[in-house]
């Protein structure tokens, strides 16, 4: 495979110290400004957002990405009002204080330009973009890759820092737009693009990227591949043995949907069957 990115380091080495890093998600409740905020006190947000952040490392994870998923349904990207900054800003600088593990963030629907600000701001050491090449229609609508502009501006704030995970055939949408190109070709724009890693998801939230899917996007690229979505303690072996890390959410929550607080119990229970792959 020719390669076209001249990137030789492992992102997921220099940021997490491992070579194959367990990643929770904080799916922060709606926040002012959104449909189903309901009037809550900032600080019970915040703490929601700490209690899963805590359980989450004690439970043995590796890092942790900080997500406006209560924020449903999301606004495209120039729809999102300062409000969301403000708030996971604070959110990301507490929990960066409280755990002292690699932060990333994802701000939803596609939003890499406050995710840097947020990063930035709070100190966390990645974000992820789900559309960071070409374009597809999501449950938003049309949904371009942002990646010019994003760069753009992450080197306006010196943060070069910052790495960029970006999906590769997102989830939650059609990809009839780019139907003639193969997933392998969309998965190479990402490195074209200098995203740092790659991460290959299913259908939908909690929704698990067939084996197949993730071999075909590895053979494409040699940066590092990540699993983004579906993943739990069954099928968490045979999943790192093709990919340097993965992103879990919803099969650590309580009832295993990704609206409840993390089970600190399911969380111990998934770093324990993933422990024998990571020593491979």
């Amino acid at each position: 495979m020719q390669e076209i990115s001249d990137k030789t380091s492992s992102a997921i080495r220099e940021i997490f110290g491992t070579d194959k890093a367990l990643i929770g998600m904080i799916h922060c409740p709606a926040f002012p400004g959104a449909p189903r905020y309901r009037g809550e006190e900032m600080n019970a947000i915040y703490d929601a957002c700490m209690r899963d952040a805590e359980a989450l490392i004690e439970g043995g994870m590796h890092g942790l990405i900080i997500e406006n998923h209560g924020d449903i349904p999301f606004s495209k990207p120039e729809d999102i009002g300062p409000e969301t900054a403000a708030f996971m800003s604070v959110i990301t600088d507490r929990i960066a204080r409280a755990v002292g593990v690699p932060l990333g963030i994802n701000v939803l629907a596609n939003a890499p330009i406050p995710s840097f600000a947020i990063a930035m701001a709070g100190g966390a050491k990645f974000i992820r973009v789900n559309q960071w090449a070409n374009a597809y229609v999501a449950n938003e609508g049309f949904m371009e890759g942002r990646a010019a502009e994003a760069m753009r501006y992450r080197s306006m704030l010196r943060a070069e820092h910052i790495r960029v995970f970006a999906d590769s055939h997102v989830k939650h949408g059609a990809h009839a737009i780019t139907a003639d190109r193969t997933i392998q070709e969309l998965t190479r724009d990402l490195a074209f693009f200098d995203a740092d890693a790659v991460i290959a998801t299913g259908q939908r939230t909690g929704s698990t990227a067939s084996i197949e899917e993730i071999e075909e996007i590895g053979a494409a690229t040699h940066l590092p591949l990540l699993v983004g979505s579906g993943v739990s303690k069954e099928n968490i072996v045979e999943i790192l043995k093709r990919t340097d890390g993965v992103i879990v959410a919803s099969s650590l929550k309580h009832g295993g949907v990704w609206w409840s607080p993390v089970d600190i119990e399911r969380v111990k229970a998934f770093v324990a069957a993933a422990t024998p792959a990571l020593k491979r």
